[in-house]
């Protein structure tokens, strides 16, 4: 095998290999031998069948795998020999394959860049604490004595603040409402998050009455066949009930599988303190991740960040296309233009314009946030490589069972798709193994503590509103296995 070094400009490499024919064809032979012994054809003891029958009716078949073989191995030999790590699966052109000729081929490839010596002991680091007053907490226990209040029978009319249990159906026009028609329902008589204006047509009604409520639902209502639209519900009172006072005592607590008020005070202020806790992680690991791409700036492959900038991309379209796609088109007549507005085409042209430029901004933008994915996965990969930072199969099998049960009913069908896909697996464990790697840092870090209040964290800009989101560092493993760009024979 002949390799020769055609280009060396940074991460890239690119080389001629060339396979000698007498190679190509001792290989073809051997294999075409071990096939002659175990095939059979009419007219031939096995192992007795002639070489030239078994190229005629086996030879390009064999001689394709022997090629495409050829390519794997010399271009992986090539790259250890000269201690190259690639980033992504090298490029392979066919230059000259021809049968009785030598194999050529061109091969082109990315490198992982050579980095910097790593430092985390003065990044500068903050970890905000928060300090939960008791009235938070008294405040929630308030919330959830309010939720759990009860009620009872009452012989009136029904007045705000009371309940009215109820048997209804919706239409528009004369089509019913998916999913209106119900019997028994509780209705609270001016409780906010309702329709605009149907719970206060039903005040003063009593038991028996049946009424007539006519509504609009608001032009932006979730559901955009009823957007806009004017409604009637048919309302047949069962029963008017009057709310009970709020009660907070043990009771309220065994109602929540608790068996003290003080048990529950206690399960309400540890549920606040993982929130924030978990709150407070996030932001620390921003600010990690903020602190390594300021201090660490090396070259990248392409390659890699045009994977992920394409990544980026086909998330940004989707999420448009669902938003254009639920706005609706508008029916009413457009109002007459004045006198002195731009012609039609002149506008368009204007408007197409500045679409184009905000498209190229967008897209600029999106591009470095691939590239700093992409720096930050693999400074986050080095750490954990050179610290045998892994990831269990325990730690996988933990995520797989969390993943399952997201998935009630279809648990199996998760487990089973995880399990046959190595890709999807791979999407399970990379955040695992990211996140060891972020505790390891911080570990390594020293760290500010400052109390902060509950209102004090969540002022902070929200992590996850970030447009460059955390990096996947084992998405970005290297691959060894050539993909064939062309291939042309001779």
């Amino acid at each position: 095998m002949q390799v020769t070094e055609t280009n060396a400009e940074g991460l890239k490499r690119e080389f001629r290999v060339v396979v000698p024919a007498d190679e190509l064809e001792g290989e073809i032979s051997r294999r075409l031998g071990e096939l002659g012994r175990a095939v059979r054809i009419p007219g031939f003891r096995p192992g007795k069948v002639p070489m030239p029958l078994l190229r005629k009716r086996y030879g390009p078949t064999v001689r394709g795998e022997v090629l495409e073989s050829s390519v794997q191995s010399s271009s992986a030999e090539a790259m250890q020999e000269r201690n190259l790590r690639p980033a992504l699966p090298p490029q392979v052109e066919i230059v000259s394959a021809a049968e009785g000729s030598d194999l050529e081929y061109k091969m082109s490839v990315e490198l992982l860049p050579d980095l910097p010596t790593l430092d985390f002991a003065d990044l500068g680091l903050e970890r905000l604490v928060v300090e939960i007053p008791a009235e938070d907490v008294e405040r929630a226990v308030e919330r959830m004595a309010e939720q759990q209040r009860k009620s009872e029978p009452v012989e009136r009319a029904a007045a705000t603040g009371d309940v009215i249990v109820a048997d209804l159906v919706g239409r528009t026009g004369d089509a019913e409402i998916p999913g209106t028609r119900g019997e028994g329902r509780e209705i609270e008589i001016g409780a906010a998050g309702m329709l605009p204006g149907f719970s206060e047509q039903l005040a003063g009604a009593k038991a028996g009455d049946e009424r007539k409520v006519e509504i609009t639902f608001p032009a932006d209502y979730a559901n955009p066949d009823l957007a806009g639209k004017a409604a009637v519900f048919d309302v047949t009172v069962k029963e008017v009930r009057r709310r009970l006072p709020a009660v907070i005592d043990d009771e309220l607590a065994k109602e929540a599988g608790l068996e003290s008020l003080a048990e529950l005070r206690q399960e309400i202020q540890d549920r606040m303190r993982r929130d924030y806790d978990s709150v407070t992680r996030q932001r620390l690991k921003r600010d990690l991740l903020d602190k390594l791409a300021a201090r660490y700036d090396f070259a990248v492959p392409p390659g890699m960040i045009e994977i992920e900038f394409n990544s980026i991309m086909q998330q940004y379209e989707a999420e448009k296309a669902m938003r254009e796609g639920g706005e609706g088109a508008a029916t009413e007549t457009p109002p007459a233009e004045p006198a002195d507005a731009p012609a039609p085409e002149t506008e368009a042209a204007a408007e197409s314009a500045a679409g184009d430029a905000d498209e190229e901004k967008t897209k600029a933008e999106f591009r470095q946030i691939a590239e700093r994915r992409v720096r930050l996965g693999l400074l986050l990969a080095e750490v954990g490589r050179s610290n045998n930072i892994t990831v269990s199969q325990e730690e996988i099998n933990q995520a797989l069972t969390r993943e399952a049960r997201r998935h009630p009913g279809y648990e199996r069908q998760v487990i089973d798709y995880y399990r046959k896909n190595p890709d999807a697996l791979g999407n399970l464990r990379a955040p695992i193994f990211e996140d060891k790697v972020v505790d390891f840092v911080v570990e390594m870090a020293k760290i500010e503590e400052r109390k902060v209040s509950p209102q004090e964290l969540m002022r902070f800009p929200d992590p996850d509103d970030e447009a460059a989101a955390e990096p996947e560092p084992e998405t970005k493993a290297p691959a060894r296995r050539p993909r064939r760009k062309k291939a042309a024979q001779s």
